[in-house]
């Protein structure tokens, strides 16, 4: 089984941890396969100008600067500890109201996604190309400061044919809703920093390699979750 996480975040974002530094940590810790996932904020309200003038999303100008850098780790983590690491991005839509907020994953990107697209938009571009979506926290959240969001739970009559996965757990939080609504799932840290190491995991069973990866999680056989205490 292949001991992963698909949600994590450096200092291209609002992680406290720069990018070789969490390849290290997730490295050492003998991971077999990762994303880097840094926020892509909408700014088209107060929430997303604030984390904009904070550098605390990536944007279409340092895209491809935060592309060229995760594939340089990537080489430089698999020559080392033969750990996979995938580039993604957290298409990052905050609102005054936690019902109107929404996060989405989305793994194996290749091209810059606006998060002030529509939701359709933005699930269309990434199936275009060939990225997993993934509903992050998609239910209430028990961490200080965390901000709930609901958007894709209570619209998922409307958007789950779009989801290839739900994050079941994550970091502390298990969202039992997804489990009874048997839906695709994973768990995930949402690390921002070292001690977010200790979290819900996934555990896959198939080949490390992106695509396999990607087809496992899609089909959600072979897919277990763990709760990681090294």
């Amino acid at each position: 089984m292949l001991l992963c996480d698909f949600h994590i975040h450096t200092t291209y974002s609002d992680g406290s941890v720069e990018l070789r530094k969490a390849i290290d940590i997730f490295g050492q810790a003998g991971f077999d396969a990762i994303a880097i996932t840094d926020h892509v904020v909408s700014g088209d309200n107060s929430f997303g100008k604030l984390a904009h003038r904070f550098k605390y999303s990536v944007t279409a100008n340092n895209f491809n600067q935060y592309m060229s850098h995760i594939k340089e780790e990537a080489k430089r983590a698999y020559d080392k500890y033969g750990m996979l690491v995938i580039a993604g991005v957290e298409i990052t839509k905050n609102r005054l109201s936690v019902n109107d907020s929404a996060h989405i994953l989305i793994v194996d990107v290749k091209e810059f996604i606006p998060a002030c697209l529509s939701y359709e938009e933005i699930f269309l571009e990434a199936k275009s190309q060939k990225a997993l979506i993934i509903a992050c926290h998609p239910h209430y959240m028990s961490g200080t400061g965390d901000r709930d969001t609901l958007f894709l739970w209570n619209n998922r009559g409307k958007y789950a044919r779009y989801i290839d996965a739900w994050e079941i757990a994550n970091r502390d939080d298990v969202f039992n809703v997804v489990s009874l609504g048997k839906y695709p799932h994973i768990a995930n840290s949402d690390f921002h920093k070292p001690k977010h190491l200790f979290s819900w995991k996934t555990l896959l069973n198939c080949v490390n390699d992106i695509d396999s990866i990607k087809q496992c999680i899609r089909h959600n056989k072979g897919v277990a979750i763990t709760l990681f205490r090294n």
